[in-house]
């Protein structure tokens, strides 16, 4: 087999030596278009596991790259000459140039040969090659004859980077915040050999041009970084490396090989240097290519699928991590703004990854300092009260803790009224410790209801049973009941979700929308809501909010999401209008912001009100970050108290991009922008997920629904495992705790351990 590897990078490097290992009679040859001791940049960055992963594969280049790395077990976050010291993360560091030397070193030993001052951009000369990999970087010339057969993207981020180099010492992986009267600058900073460390300078791209940096201007560049940085760099230069300032692209391709050229590294995918080193990404690549082209010596097609179905996944989660990650830092200037120990607590668990219990088993007296300074500043009784657990207050409403049952419908109302289910239902989550429930969506009229087996409020009967519902919490729990009150709009008279989803009933009501849109093909066109309509809406709305109070509800939520009938209003998707209540925000916000105006005025002022508000939705030319923050700011102004805040559902075609915790994003960006209280929801699991949420600052609650619909006693669960005791549980229910909390302080103890055991070890040296 003849392999060309084009690009001398680590991850074609490391990819020739385990190939060549495995296959001798294998001709392997990497051409570099630069020279054998040319580097650009400064250090890279392993995990402990990760160098773990290298000593498996290959002993000769672990003992090589050992013997030459820097060890760090701390990351310290610093913020305008505060910092704080988090141990436990094993990190190590090494020259770029010193590491590619090794590899070459290697490469040499196994029998490839190297060719360097080779710039290929015909592959002409290889086409008795078998397999030809393209590892030559971001800019991959050969990827970029081929785009369209890869089905490249690459988009440039916000935010601006310089890559320079210092002689400051560092004793770990530093990140230090500096605030300018431009906006904030943050230097990445790690020691990667004695007497050399490198430094990554980000800022977003208005506080680059308040600045007057230059792209290519080094002395300039340096000259300022150095003034802002004096501090930190304590006498040290500052050292360039064609060190322009730069926009991170991101890379993907929705194939990774065509005919027998096969992407690897950055050609391939790229993941923000927030999270680690892309050289890591790389040589992770190559032992997966080399595993798939060792297992398929004789099918190359075989060994490319192999390489796509095992590490596709992985990149494309690594590549979520970053992005994640890299938001965080797109957004440094709205962080600033939280206490000190909340900040670094953000900073460590921007990318999801890592979670408060993660950081607790690292390192205690970090996450101490931040849970201290939280139920400080939430004026908690004690210093040590879990997030989730700590009270929260809306008006006169308060809440004996932060976890909330999200709306989701039951769909097993008669003729609008709740049942004997919905008792059931509501009464187990308060007596299992719920903070908040908010009800499903509750319709304000008959054609309000999405199916026939929607509850309503718009009847007495119907004020009677909800009552009845009210009473049994208010008796029997400390949890707050609100009800959320909406109209379906163009996704009313559907089925029951187990009956189909989104299919229309067989004789269906009148549907009304913002604009005559359905909402899909099987859906009929819904009739464009008129100022008659209007009028006769806000009525309804209005009379629903004083049956609410009736009822007995603590809170009312407004549904102003998922395309409902006050969303089509608000995204530009569903609203096509022409007149004063079409085109800009401001317009599109005239409606819903009347209801919740009117509402507001009826229900009483001691009770608070919420409105839920899909901020994102999940497809091209819709609803944008600027929409949503307007949209919030009207709402706090009419007297919202919080903003519930989802995303998507808005139309069919849809893409969201589902993971762990993945709509808090938005939740921040409305809560530390617009500076009103937010609840989040989606994908959220577990106490560990919302303890680091409430932690970071991400959002005021957190609304659960599966996992309440799966276990209704979750809060119990909960408050068990982190041996806090509830002063509210039901006098029947009492002797369940004896029971029920040395159980899970075992269960604790047990996965603490077993996440102890599975740390990798250190690979530093003795």
């Amino acid at each position: 087999m003849k392999i060309a590897v084009i690009g001398g990078g680590p991850g074609g490097l490391y990819f020739s030596i385990l190939t060549k290992k495995a296959m001798p009679h294998c001709q392997i040859d990497v051409y570099e278009r630069n020279k054998p001791d040319d580097s650009f940049g400064f250090g890279v960055v392993f995990s402990d596991e990760t160098l773990g992963e290298f000593l498996k594969r290959d002993m000769q280049s672990y003992e090589l790259i050992r013997t030459n790395f820097a060890y760090w077990d701390d990351i310290i976050v610093a913020r305008d000459g505060q910092e704080v010291s988090i141990a436990g993360n094993g990190f190590c560091g090494c020259s770029r140039k010193t590491l590619l030397q090794l590899l070459q070193q290697r490469c040499r030993e196994e029998g490839v040969t190297l060719h360097f001052e080779q710039n290929i951009e015909d592959l002409s000369p290889f086409k008795e090659a078998d397999i030809i990999i393209a590892a030559d970087g971001i800019g991959s010339q050969i990827r970029t004859q081929y785009e369209k057969e890869f089905g490249t993207k690459i988009a440039l981020k916000q935010n601006r980077f310089v890559w320079l180099g210092s002689t400051k010492p560092l004793d770990a992986f530093t990140y230090f915040f500096r605030s300018t009267p431009h906006g904030t600058i943050v230097a990445h900073t790690y020691q990667y050999e004695a007497g050399m460390s490198t430094w990554i300078f980000e800022c977003s791209d208005e506080t680059w041009q308040k600045h007057g940096f230059e792209v290519t201007n080094e002395a300039d560049t340096m000259a300022k970084i150095a003034e802002i940085f004096k501090e930190e760099l304590d006498g040290h230069p500052l050292i360039s490396n064609k060190s322009h300032w730069r926009q991170f692209p991101h890379v993907t391709n929705e194939k990774w090989y065509h005919n027998n050229i096969v992407l690897l590294g950055d050609a391939k995918a790229t993941a923000h240097y927030s999270i680690g080193s892309g050289t890591k990404l790389a040589m992770d690549c190559a032992i997966a290519l080399s595993d798939a082209v060792i297992a398929n010596p004789t099918h190359v097609q075989a060994a490319f699928e192999q390489y796509d179905k095992t590490r596709r996944n992985t990149v494309e989660m690594i590549q979520h991590a970053a992005l994640v990650s890299l938001d965080w830092f797109e957004h440094m200037d709205r962080h600033m703004q939280h206490p000190f120990y909340q900040f670094a607590f953000g900073c460590m668990t921007r990318s999801k990854k890592v979670t408060y219990e993660n950081l607790r088993l690292r390192d205690k007296s970090f996450t101490d300092k931040v849970l201290a300074e939280f139920n400080t500043t939430q004026h908690s009784i004690t210093k040590q009260t879990p997030a989730a657990f700590t009270k929260f207050r809306l008006r006169a409403l308060e809440l004996q803790n932060r976890i909330v049952m999200a709306p989701m419908g039951q769909y097993t109302a008669e003729h609008g009224n709740i049942t004997d289910w919905h008792l059931v239902h509501y009464g187990s989550r308060a007596t299992g410790g719920v903070g908040l429930i908010l009800t499903e969506m509750t319709a304000v009229s008959e054609t309000g209801r999405i199916t026939p087996g929607c509850a309503g409020l718009y009847t007495q009967e119907q004020v009677s049973k909800w009552k009845t519902v009210t009473d049994f919490i208010h008796h029997h729990s400390s949890t707050k009941i609100g009800v959320q009150l909406g109209h379906s709009g163009r996704k009313g008279a559907v089925k029951k979700p187990w009956e189909g989803t989104n299919e229309p009933i067989e004789v269906p009501w009148e549907l009304l929308s913002a604009s005559p849109i359905a909402y899909n093909d099987q859906m009929p066109i819904p009739r464009e809501v008129t100022r008659e309509d209007m009028d006769r809406l806000v009525a309804q709305f209005v009379q629903a909010a004083k049956n609410a109070d009736h009822a007995g509800f603590d809170m009312i939520e407004l549904q102003a999401h998922h395309g409902f009938l006050l969303a089509s209003f608000l995204s530009p998707l569903t609203n096509l209008r022409k007149d004063e209540f079409g085109g800009s925000i401001e317009n599109r916000l005239k409606f819903p912001l009347r209801v919740f105006t009117e509402m507001r005025k009826a229900f009483p002022k001691d009770k608070p009100m919420s409105v839920r508000i899909s901020a994102c939705d999940w497809a091209e030319n819709g609803i944008s970050e600027e929409d949503v923050i307007a949209i919030a700011t009207a709402f706090k102004n009419a007297g919202a108290d919080i903003i519930n805040a989802s995303t998507g559902n808005t139309v069919a075609h849809q893409k969201p991009q589902i993971g762990r915790m993945w709509q808090t994003p938005f939740a921040d960006a409305i809560r530390n922008t617009v500076h009103i209280p937010t609840i989040t929801a989606g994908y959220i699991q577990d106490l560990d997920q919302i303890n680091t949420i409430l932690l970071n600052g991400r959002a005021d609650l957190v609304a659960l629904g599966r996992p309440l619909l799966a276990d209704a006693n979750f809060v119990r669960h909960a408050q068990a495992y982190e041996q806090w005791e509830a002063n509210d549980i039901p006098n029947p229910y009492k002797a369940g705790s004896s029971h029920l909390y040395p159980l899970k302080a075992t269960e604790r103890k047990q996965t603490e351990g077993m996440k102890k055991a599975l740390k990798p070890k250190s690979n530093k040296k003795n």
